[in-house]
């Protein structure tokens, strides 16, 4: 298992959806699974997809800049940061995020989300 290629495909999996249909992460995240979005503390895939669906706008698009992971323990997990955009469709301005992942393997070979957290910077938030 290449972590990268891991990384990568999750990112494009992950934002793919978000733009697309916010609601189909929910497999993405399971019930010991914890959102910190903008310092708000959200657990459990129903919580984090009732969160992310009730976003303020319909459309979106990420461009991401970049995509770092790194092995993390003994279990197999991985942590996954990216950086880029975000361009909320009716917005002049594209808003600058960063997000962490923790992933963790699943006995049927692929990932979820154990840990989430999205900032952007001072000044420029979304709720």
């Amino acid at each position: 298992m290449d972590p990268d290629a891991v990384a990568k495909a999750f990112v494009e999996h992950y934002y793919r959806t978000f733009d697309t249909d916010r609601a189909g992460l929910g497999n993405l995240y399971q019930d010991a699974s914890m959102l910190t979005f903008e310092g708000a503390k959200i657990q459990g895939s129903q919580a984090i997809v009732a969160k992310l669906t009730s976003l303020p706008f319909q459309q979106c698009h990420h461009n991401i800049s970049t995509v770092d992971c790194q092995p993390s323990g003994p279990a197999g997990g991985m942590l996954v940061f990216v950086s880029g955009t975000l361009q909320i469709s009716g917005e002049q301005h594209a808003l600058k995020f960063s997000q962490m992942f923790h992933l963790m393997p699943t006995p049927q070979g692929s990932f979820y989300v154990l840990n989430d957290i999205f900032r952007q910077p001072k000044g420029h938030t979304i709720h």
